[in-house]
């Protein structure tokens, strides 16, 4: 009985979901040291990321990764980007509607 109604909320939530984006594009490279993928939706939503293992073999061995996300605001139609690095000093995003720390 539990399941039933378990199986019953989910297939309602599913059902009364808005309209789902659908891939227009999905691209991947996947290599023993560096990875690239690609994927965009009819949405305007599109994620782009390569990364590449650095001093390889080393203590100091570490993953950078390069990439940029973007989607459309629903509401206004604005598209915002986010351009960002992640390596060993932590996420690094950038973006025009993102906030900017005081200089020190």
């Amino acid at each position: 009985m539990k399941f039933l109604i378990v199986f019953v909320a989910l297939f309602a939530m599913a059902v009364a979901r808005p309209n789902e984006a659908q891939v227009l594009r999905q691209d991947s490279d996947v290599g023993p040291d560096k990875w690239s993928s690609t994927v965009e939706l009819s949405d305007g939503t599109k994620i782009d990321e390569s990364g590449a293992l650095k001093d390889i073999g080393t203590e100091h061995e570490a993953a950078v990764v390069h990439g940029s996300y973007s989607w459309v605001d629903e509401k206004t139609g604005e598209k915002f980007t986010v351009t960002y690095v992640a390596d060993e000093n932590g996420f690094q995003p950038q973006g025009a509607h993102l906030p900017v720390a005081p200089v020190a």
